[in-house]
Protein backbone atom coordinates (compact mmCIF):
# COMPACT_ATOMS: atom_id res chain seq x y z
CA UNK A 1 0.00 0.00 0.00
CA UNK A 2 3.00 2.29 -0.18
CA UNK A 3 2.06 5.31 -2.22
CA UNK A 4 4.07 8.06 -3.85
CA UNK A 5 2.81 11.48 -2.92
CA UNK A 6 2.96 14.79 -4.73
CA UNK A 7 0.73 17.76 -4.14
CA UNK A 8 0.77 19.74 -7.36
CA UNK A 9 -1.18 18.81 -10.45
CA UNK A 10 -0.52 20.26 -13.87
CA UNK A 11 -3.72 21.39 -15.54
CA UNK A 12 -2.33 20.84 -19.03
CA UNK A 13 -2.04 17.42 -20.62
CA UNK A 14 1.68 16.80 -20.86
CA UNK A 15 3.49 15.51 -23.91
CA UNK A 16 2.95 11.82 -24.28
CA UNK A 17 -0.33 11.70 -22.37
CA UNK A 18 -2.37 10.64 -25.37
CA UNK A 19 0.22 8.41 -27.03
CA UNK A 20 -1.21 4.97 -27.74
CA UNK A 21 0.75 2.05 -26.35
CA UNK A 22 1.68 0.80 -29.81
CA UNK A 23 3.54 3.96 -30.81
CA UNK A 24 5.43 4.07 -27.51
CA UNK A 25 6.44 0.42 -27.89
CA UNK A 26 7.83 1.22 -31.33
CA UNK A 27 10.07 3.85 -29.73
CA UNK A 28 10.89 1.82 -26.61
CA UNK A 29 10.77 -1.93 -27.19
CA UNK A 30 11.60 -2.70 -23.58
CA UNK A 31 14.54 -4.42 -21.93
CA UNK A 32 13.11 -7.95 -22.14
CA UNK A 33 11.61 -10.19 -19.49
CA UNK A 34 13.28 -10.81 -16.16
CA UNK A 35 15.85 -8.94 -14.07
CA UNK A 36 19.52 -9.54 -14.94
CA UNK A 37 20.25 -8.84 -11.27
CA UNK A 38 17.42 -8.45 -8.79
CA UNK A 39 19.24 -7.45 -5.63
CA UNK A 40 19.79 -5.05 -4.01
CA UNK A 41 16.70 -3.01 -4.74
CA UNK A 42 15.24 0.33 -3.67
CA UNK A 43 11.73 1.78 -3.53
CA UNK A 44 11.77 5.58 -3.58
CA UNK A 45 8.96 8.07 -4.22
CA UNK A 46 10.70 11.39 -3.86
CA UNK A 47 12.38 13.45 -6.56
CA UNK A 48 15.89 13.43 -7.98
CA UNK A 49 17.07 16.14 -5.59
CA UNK A 50 15.86 14.16 -2.60
CA UNK A 51 17.46 10.99 -3.97
CA UNK A 52 20.83 12.71 -3.95
CA UNK A 53 23.81 11.42 -5.90
CA UNK A 54 22.22 9.51 -8.78
CA UNK A 55 25.53 7.99 -9.75
CA UNK A 56 25.92 6.52 -6.25
CA UNK A 57 22.38 5.13 -6.32
CA UNK A 58 23.04 3.57 -9.73
CA UNK A 59 26.17 1.88 -8.36
CA UNK A 60 24.37 0.62 -5.25
CA UNK A 61 21.06 -0.80 -6.52
CA UNK A 62 20.22 -3.14 -9.40
CA UNK A 63 16.42 -2.60 -9.24
CA UNK A 64 15.09 0.92 -8.73
CA UNK A 65 11.39 1.55 -8.20
CA UNK A 66 10.37 5.20 -8.49
CA UNK A 67 7.46 7.37 -9.62
CA UNK A 68 8.05 8.28 -13.28
CA UNK A 69 4.69 10.02 -13.78
CA UNK A 70 5.74 13.03 -15.88
CA UNK A 71 3.27 15.35 -14.15
CA UNK A 72 4.96 14.62 -10.81
CA UNK A 73 8.18 16.04 -12.29
CA UNK A 74 10.25 13.84 -10.00
CA UNK A 75 12.80 12.81 -12.62
CA UNK A 76 13.75 13.77 -16.15
CA UNK A 77 14.31 11.22 -18.88
CA UNK A 78 18.04 11.91 -18.63
CA UNK A 79 18.06 11.24 -14.89
CA UNK A 80 16.20 7.95 -15.33
CA UNK A 81 18.70 6.98 -18.03
CA UNK A 82 21.54 7.74 -15.61
CA UNK A 83 19.99 5.45 -13.00
CA UNK A 84 19.95 2.64 -15.57
CA UNK A 85 23.73 2.83 -15.76
CA UNK A 86 23.97 1.74 -19.37
CA UNK A 87 21.67 -1.24 -18.87
CA UNK A 88 23.22 -2.53 -15.65
CA UNK A 89 20.09 -1.62 -13.68
CA UNK A 90 16.35 -1.79 -14.25
CA UNK A 91 14.19 1.21 -13.39
CA UNK A 92 10.49 0.46 -12.92
CA UNK A 93 7.70 2.91 -12.18
CA UNK A 94 4.92 2.87 -9.63
CA UNK A 95 1.49 2.32 -11.21
CA UNK A 96 -1.57 2.32 -8.98
CA UNK A 97 -4.09 -0.13 -10.43
CA UNK A 98 -6.53 -0.91 -7.61
CA UNK A 99 -7.03 2.75 -6.72
CA UNK A 100 -6.66 6.17 -8.31
CA UNK A 101 -5.09 9.15 -6.50
CA UNK A 102 -6.89 12.46 -6.79
CA UNK A 103 -3.58 14.29 -7.27
CA UNK A 104 -2.86 12.51 -10.57
CA UNK A 105 -3.79 14.61 -13.59
CA UNK A 106 -5.72 11.69 -15.08
CA UNK A 107 -8.00 11.67 -12.03
CA UNK A 108 -9.83 14.67 -13.51
CA UNK A 109 -8.55 14.83 -17.10
CA UNK A 110 -8.26 12.35 -19.96
CA UNK A 111 -7.66 12.58 -23.71
CA UNK A 112 -10.68 12.47 -26.03
CA UNK A 113 -12.23 9.03 -26.10
CA UNK A 114 -11.14 8.14 -22.56
CA UNK A 115 -12.72 8.55 -19.13
CA UNK A 116 -10.82 10.11 -16.25
CA UNK A 117 -10.91 8.32 -12.92
CA UNK A 118 -13.34 10.88 -11.54
CA UNK A 119 -15.68 10.67 -14.53
CA UNK A 120 -15.69 6.87 -14.56
CA UNK A 121 -18.25 6.44 -11.79
CA UNK A 122 -19.02 2.85 -12.76
CA UNK A 123 -15.50 1.90 -11.68
CA UNK A 124 -15.66 3.60 -8.26
CA UNK A 125 -15.38 1.29 -5.27
CA UNK A 126 -15.34 3.90 -2.52
CA UNK A 127 -12.78 6.13 -0.80
CA UNK A 128 -9.67 4.34 0.42
CA UNK A 129 -10.06 4.30 4.20
CA UNK A 130 -6.39 4.87 5.06
CA UNK A 131 -5.70 7.17 2.12
CA UNK A 132 -8.60 9.63 1.73
CA UNK A 133 -7.02 11.19 -1.36
CA UNK A 134 -7.59 7.95 -3.26
CA UNK A 135 -10.58 6.22 -4.78
CA UNK A 136 -10.70 2.43 -4.95
CA UNK A 137 -11.26 1.45 -8.59
CA UNK A 138 -12.63 -1.71 -10.15
CA UNK A 139 -9.70 -3.09 -12.19
CA UNK A 140 -12.19 -5.05 -14.33
CA UNK A 141 -13.84 -1.88 -15.67
CA UNK A 142 -13.05 -1.65 -19.42
CA UNK A 143 -12.77 2.15 -19.50
CA UNK A 144 -10.43 2.17 -16.51
CA UNK A 145 -8.31 -0.54 -18.11
CA UNK A 146 -8.04 1.47 -21.32
CA UNK A 147 -7.02 4.60 -19.42
CA UNK A 148 -4.19 2.81 -17.63
CA UNK A 149 -2.96 0.66 -20.50
CA UNK A 150 -3.33 3.11 -23.39
CA UNK A 151 -2.67 6.43 -21.67
CA UNK A 152 -0.93 6.14 -18.30
CA UNK A 153 1.44 3.20 -18.83
CA UNK A 154 2.75 4.44 -22.20
CA UNK A 155 3.81 7.77 -20.79
CA UNK A 156 5.77 6.01 -18.02
CA UNK A 157 7.57 4.04 -20.71
CA UNK A 158 8.11 7.26 -22.66
CA UNK A 159 9.93 8.62 -19.61
CA UNK A 160 12.28 5.64 -19.78
CA UNK A 161 10.73 3.20 -17.32
CA UNK A 162 11.68 -0.43 -17.95
CA UNK A 163 8.36 -1.60 -16.56
CA UNK A 164 5.69 -1.25 -13.92
CA UNK A 165 5.32 -1.72 -10.17
CA UNK A 166 1.63 -2.48 -9.67
CA UNK A 167 -0.01 -1.40 -6.44
CA UNK A 168 -3.33 -2.04 -4.70
CA UNK A 169 -4.32 -5.14 -6.63
CA UNK A 170 -4.93 -6.62 -3.20
CA UNK A 171 -8.45 -5.43 -3.94
CA UNK A 172 -8.75 -8.80 -5.70
CA UNK A 173 -8.40 -10.43 -2.29
CA UNK A 174 -11.23 -8.41 -0.69
CA UNK A 175 -14.04 -10.71 -1.75
CA UNK A 176 -17.66 -9.75 -2.48
CA UNK A 177 -18.67 -9.00 1.12
CA UNK A 178 -15.71 -6.92 2.22
CA UNK A 179 -16.82 -3.68 3.89
CA UNK A 180 -14.23 -1.64 2.02
CA UNK A 181 -14.04 -1.98 -1.76
CA UNK A 182 -15.77 -5.37 -2.21
CA UNK A 183 -14.56 -7.32 -5.22
CA UNK A 184 -16.69 -10.16 -6.59
CA UNK A 185 -15.61 -12.89 -9.03
CA UNK A 186 -16.07 -10.63 -12.06
CA UNK A 187 -13.96 -7.93 -10.42
CA UNK A 188 -11.35 -10.49 -9.42
CA UNK A 189 -11.12 -12.13 -12.82
CA UNK A 190 -11.13 -8.75 -14.53
CA UNK A 191 -8.18 -7.65 -12.40
CA UNK A 192 -6.20 -10.70 -13.51
CA UNK A 193 -7.24 -9.96 -17.10
CA UNK A 194 -6.00 -6.38 -16.75
CA UNK A 195 -2.47 -7.60 -16.11
CA UNK A 196 -2.82 -9.94 -19.07
CA UNK A 197 -3.70 -6.97 -21.28
CA UNK A 198 -0.83 -4.94 -19.85
CA UNK A 199 1.53 -7.80 -20.67
CA UNK A 200 0.13 -8.01 -24.20
CA UNK A 201 0.63 -4.27 -24.69
CA UNK A 202 4.16 -4.34 -23.25
CA UNK A 203 5.55 -7.82 -23.93
CA UNK A 204 9.17 -6.92 -23.17
CA UNK A 205 8.67 -4.67 -20.17
CA UNK A 206 8.86 -5.73 -16.55
CA UNK A 207 5.83 -6.23 -14.33
CA UNK A 208 6.21 -6.48 -10.56
CA UNK A 209 3.18 -7.02 -8.35
CA UNK A 210 3.08 -5.48 -4.88
CA UNK A 211 1.27 -7.15 -1.96
CA UNK A 212 -1.40 -9.22 -3.75
CA UNK A 213 0.54 -12.45 -3.26
CA UNK A 214 -2.19 -14.86 -2.11
CA UNK A 215 -3.32 -17.93 -4.06
CA UNK A 216 -5.78 -15.72 -5.94
CA UNK A 217 -2.87 -14.38 -7.97
CA UNK A 218 -0.31 -17.15 -7.49
CA UNK A 219 -2.67 -19.84 -8.78
CA UNK A 220 -4.96 -17.58 -10.83
CA UNK A 221 -5.64 -18.17 -14.50
CA UNK A 222 -6.91 -15.92 -17.24
CA UNK A 223 -10.04 -16.85 -19.17
CA UNK A 224 -7.88 -18.36 -21.92
CA UNK A 225 -6.19 -20.66 -19.41
CA UNK A 226 -2.89 -18.84 -19.12
CA UNK A 227 -1.32 -18.87 -15.67
CA UNK A 228 -1.37 -15.39 -14.15
CA UNK A 229 1.99 -15.96 -12.47
CA UNK A 230 3.69 -16.26 -15.85
CA UNK A 231 2.75 -12.66 -16.67
CA UNK A 232 4.99 -11.35 -13.91
CA UNK A 233 8.71 -10.74 -13.51
CA UNK A 234 8.53 -10.43 -9.76
CA UNK A 235 6.58 -9.67 -6.63
CA UNK A 236 7.20 -7.48 -3.60
CA UNK A 237 5.55 -7.48 -0.23
CA UNK A 238 5.27 -4.73 2.35
CA UNK A 239 5.58 -5.35 6.09
CA UNK A 240 6.74 -8.94 5.99
CA UNK A 241 9.00 -8.47 9.00
CA UNK A 242 7.79 -5.18 10.47
CA UNK A 243 6.15 -4.15 12.73
CA UNK A 244 6.25 -7.88 13.49
CA UNK A 245 7.19 -11.05 11.66
CA UNK A 246 4.20 -12.04 9.54
CA UNK A 247 4.58 -15.77 9.03
CA UNK A 248 1.53 -15.97 6.77
CA UNK A 249 3.04 -13.35 4.46
CA UNK A 250 6.40 -15.09 4.50
CA UNK A 251 4.65 -18.35 3.61
CA UNK A 252 3.02 -16.71 0.59
CA UNK A 253 6.40 -15.50 -0.65
CA UNK A 254 7.93 -18.92 -0.11
CA UNK A 255 5.09 -20.47 -2.13
CA UNK A 256 5.94 -18.15 -5.04
CA UNK A 257 9.60 -18.98 -4.62
CA UNK A 258 8.83 -22.71 -4.82
CA UNK A 259 7.27 -22.21 -8.26
CA UNK A 260 10.76 -21.53 -9.64
CA UNK A 261 9.48 -19.07 -12.21
CA UNK A 262 12.07 -17.85 -14.70
CA UNK A 263 10.80 -14.94 -16.83
CA UNK A 264 13.14 -14.48 -19.77
CA UNK A 265 15.25 -17.29 -18.40
CA UNK A 266 16.12 -15.20 -15.36
CA UNK A 267 15.31 -15.69 -11.66
CA UNK A 268 11.96 -14.39 -10.45
CA UNK A 269 12.34 -11.27 -8.28
CA UNK A 270 10.96 -11.55 -4.74
CA UNK A 271 11.43 -8.40 -2.72
CA UNK A 272 10.43 -7.40 0.79
CA UNK A 273 9.72 -3.80 1.76
CA UNK A 274 9.77 -3.05 5.47
CA UNK A 275 9.39 0.17 7.42
CA UNK A 276 11.33 1.01 10.57
CA UNK A 277 10.11 4.59 11.11
CA UNK A 278 13.37 6.50 10.65
CA UNK A 279 16.92 6.16 9.39
CA UNK A 280 18.37 5.80 12.89
CA UNK A 281 16.83 2.34 13.38
CA UNK A 282 19.90 0.54 12.09
CA UNK A 283 19.72 -2.34 14.56
CA UNK A 284 16.13 -3.14 13.61
CA UNK A 285 16.94 -2.83 9.91
CA UNK A 286 19.85 -5.24 10.26
CA UNK A 287 17.57 -7.83 11.87
CA UNK A 288 15.05 -7.50 9.04
CA UNK A 289 17.76 -7.93 6.41
CA UNK A 290 18.97 -11.10 8.12
CA UNK A 291 15.45 -12.59 8.21
CA UNK A 292 14.70 -11.80 4.58
CA UNK A 293 18.01 -13.00 3.20
CA UNK A 294 17.75 -16.23 5.18
CA UNK A 295 14.67 -17.05 3.06
CA UNK A 296 16.24 -15.99 -0.21
CA UNK A 297 14.31 -12.72 -0.54
CA UNK A 298 15.76 -9.34 -1.49
CA UNK A 299 15.09 -6.86 1.35
CA UNK A 300 14.74 -3.10 1.29
CA UNK A 301 14.15 -1.13 4.48
CA UNK A 302 13.02 2.48 4.60
CA UNK A 303 11.22 4.94 6.85
CA UNK A 304 7.46 4.58 6.38
CA UNK A 305 4.86 3.47 3.86
CA UNK A 306 3.55 6.92 2.98
CA UNK A 307 7.08 8.34 3.01
CA UNK A 308 9.82 6.67 0.97
CA UNK A 309 11.43 9.98 0.07
CA UNK A 310 14.69 9.14 1.77
CA UNK A 311 17.16 6.31 1.23
CA UNK A 312 18.50 5.33 4.61
CA UNK A 313 22.18 4.28 4.78
CA UNK A 314 21.39 0.88 6.24
CA UNK A 315 24.04 -1.80 5.77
Amino acid sequence: MAKPRFHHVLVLLVAGLALPATSVRAQSPGPGRGFPASCPWVSFYGNARQMGDLGRIAKTFRVINLDADPTAENFTKEQIAKLKAGGQNRVISYLNVGACENYRDYYTKAPPGYLSCQANRKAHKGIYQDYPDEMWMNPANPDYQRLLIEVVAPRLVAMGADGFYLDNLEILEHGPTNREAPCDKACQQGGLAFVGKLRQAFPKHLIVLQNATSDITRLGRLSDGRAFANLLDGIAREETYTPMVEKSVESELLAWQAMKLSPGGRPFFIGTLDFVGHCQAGKKAKAVVKLAKAKGFCPFITDKSAGQKVICPFK
